[in-house]
C-alpha cells in the first residue's frame, strides 16, 4: 500500500510541476519535453539504429590468415514478427583457397538486450540468416556463411544501438530503468519502469 501511495504522490508531484510550468503546455508536451519519462515507454527509430550500426563500417578483418573479409553498406531492417533486428551487409572475401575474390551479401538478425553498465540497448547473439554469393563461388557458400557468422558475432554482439544519456532515466529524483524491449514496424519500444 505504501508503494502505491508513493507512486501516486510522485505522479501527482510531476503533474503539479508540469502545471506550474505554464497553463499553455499540454501534459503531453510537458511529459516529452521537461520530463521525457513520465510515459511508460521510450521509442527510438529505425534510422537511429541505422546510424549507430553504420558507424562500424566499413570493416576489414583477417580470419585465421585464410580469409580477408571486407564488410560494407549495412542496411538495418526491423522484424517485429520475430522481435529482432536484421542487418544486411555486403561482403568481399579473398582467400588463397578461392583463387579470386568473391562478392556477395549476408543478412544477420539479432535480439536486443539492456546493458546496464553502458546504459545502452545492445545487439545480442547475432546469427546469420542468409548468404548470397555471386558467380562460381556458390559452392563455397557454407564456408563463407561460417566466416560471415564468426565475423558478424565478433563485430556486432553486444554493440550498442541506442545509449541513454546521463539523467535521461531520472525524473525528479526518481530512477527508472528499461524493461521489455519490443521491435515495432517503425522503431524500437523500450518499456520504462521505476527502479526498485
Amino acid at each position: 500500500m505504501t508503494q502505491v501511495a508513493t507512486r501516486v504522490s510522485r505522479r501527482a508531484f510531476l503533474l503539479a510541476v508540469c502545471a506550474a510550468t505554464g497553463a499553455s503546455l499540454s501534459l503531453g508536451a510537458c511529459a516529452s519535453g521537461i520530463f521525457p519519462f513520465v510515459p511508460d515507454h521510450y521509442t527510438f527509430s529505425q534510422q537511429q539504429v541505422q546510424d549507430a550500426v553504420q558507424r562500424k563500417f566499413p570493416y576489414r578483418h583477417s580470419a585465421s590468415h585464410l580469409f580477408d573479409v571486407e564488410l560494407t553498406n549495412p542496411v538495418v531492417a526491423l522484424l517485429p514478427q520475430r522481435n529482432r533486428v536484421a542487418v544486411r551487409v555486403d561482403v568481399q572475401l579473398a582467400s588463397p583457397l578461392l583463387g579470386q575474390p568473391v562478392s556477395g551479401a549476408f543478412t544477420l538478425s539479432s535480439t536486443l538486450a539492456w546493458d546496464e553498465s553502458r546504459r545502452a540497448v545492445v545487439l545480442r547473439s547475432p546469427a546469420v540468416d542468409s548468404v548470397d554469393v555471386s558467380g562460381g563461388a556458390a559452392d563455397y557458400e557454407p564456408q563463407i556463411g561460417a566466416v560471415a557468422a564468426l565475423v558478424a558475432t565478433q563485430l556486432l554482439d553486444g554493440y550498442p544501438v541506442y545509449t541513454f544519456k546521463p539523467g535521461q532515466l531520472q525524473v525528479a529524483g526518481v530512477n527508472y530503468e528499461p524493461g521489455a524491449i519490443t521491435v515495432l514496424a517503425d522503431g524500437i519500444r523500450v518499456q520504462i519502469v521505476e527502479q526498485h
